[in-house]
């Protein structure tokens, strides 16, 4: 009885030291990973700059809007607008239940919903086809939460198939392809790969 007694009380001394050690264990703040630090000047970093396949204008001065972002390509038709992407002042739920309403009345019913299935998006999206047979994709969505997404309501009006053809033009340059094969060479450790 004795020895179970000493053999108790020793587990639970040890238990006690790892439980104290675990617990005074300091957690670091991540601030670096794949060798960049927040909150540091991008010019001190040695890196190839590349353009994307898309540049975005912000606009600000749109009635009914907070603001906006004008996407246009840069390889296959550049400076032509392939998405529009506008935010409504009005970020209320009754606004975008409004909205969708009119829109619905506008452009039709057929609208096939494309939000999260935890309804924190709620988006509606409708396709079309212009009288050239272009594609053409507009979205309403209203967010609740995504801290991803813009919060509030926003509409999206974009080219598909011309956002596609951009990006492919972009990609053929071989920019992609470079880096791909640069970034597998230099992962070396799990430093590279974890934030620090």
């Amino acid at each position: 009885m004795r020895n179970t007694l000493v053999t108790s009380l020793c587990c639970v001394v040890l238990l006690s030291m790892l439980t104290q050690a675990s617990a005074s264990k300091k957690i670091t703040v991540p601030l670096s990973m794949g060798g960049f630090t927040l909150n540091t000047p991008i010019e001190s970093y040695d890196i190839t700059r590349y353009d994307n396949f898309l540049k975005e204008e912000l606009v600000t001065d749109i009635e009914g809007f907070h603001k906006g972002f004008i996407s246009y390509g840069t390889c296959k038709q550049p400076g032509n607008i392939v998405r529009i992407k506008l935010k409504y002042a009005d970020k209320s739920y009754k606004f975008f239940e409004e909205l969708l309403k009119k829109y619905n009345d506008k452009f039709g019913s057929r609208a096939k919903y494309d939000g999260d299935s935890f309804g924190n998006v709620k988006a509606w999206k409708w396709s079309f086809s212009d009288e050239n047979g272009r594609r053409v994709r507009l979205v309403l969505q209203h967010n609740l939460k995504d801290a991803d997404e813009s919060i509030g309501n926003t509409v999206k009006l974009s080219l598909p198939d011309e956002l596609a053809a951009e990006r492919k033009c972009f990609n053929k340059i071989g920019y992609r392809q470079q880096e791909e094969s640069k970034k597998e060479e230099s992962i070396r450790d799990w430093q590279t790969l974890l934030p620090q």
